[in-house]
């Protein structure tokens, strides 16, 4: 995931009560990353979770959007401090999450990204790993190696 990816884009601990406030705060982040506007992200992801959910089961959340103004997908990873109610398919907590956020006109590129993530996140071995990882370098070590191997 190095090209979606950055050491800055990780959320190595991120506090949040809810699903409303976990995608304030990654607003908050991609809103620093992009220079896009914090609520303009916000309403995007609101909006996309009104289709249905994007909490994907074990644990997982992917949540996901378009925005004019992008120059390519981006993606920002957070392991929660504790997991919350995420309206997930198979009704569990989610923990870890992948924002994914592409420009307006990535059809394609925004369809591919979204699958290469919830592949990695469906690997239980990884997703162990990033649980139990200290720190957001060593979160983000994990997911640029599982590009590697799944390359391989």
């Amino acid at each position: 995931m190095n090209d979606l990816l950055t050491p800055e884009a990780i959320l190595p601990n991120l506090k949040a009560g809810s699903k409303k406030q976990v995608l304030q705060e990654l607003a908050k982040k991609a809103a620093d990353l992009t220079g896009q506007h914090e609520r303009a992200i916000f309403d995007v992801l609101v909006e996309r979770e009104r289709l249905g959910t994007t909490g994907v089961g074990r644990g997982i959340g992917i949540p996901h959007g378009k925005l004019p103004g992008l120059t390519g997908v981006m993606a920002i990873f957070a392991r929660l401090e504790k997991p919350v109610d995420f309206e997930a398919i198979d009704e569990q907590p989610v923990d870890l999450i992948c924002l994914l956020l592409a420009p307006e006109g990535a059809g394609a590129d925004h369809l591919k990204a979204l699958a290469r993530v919830s592949r990695a996140l469906r690997d239980p071995v990884l997703c162990d790993k990033l649980r139990g990882a200290e720190s957001g370098d060593a979160l983000y070590a994990l997911l640029a190696q599982t590009e590697q191997v799944n390359a391989a």
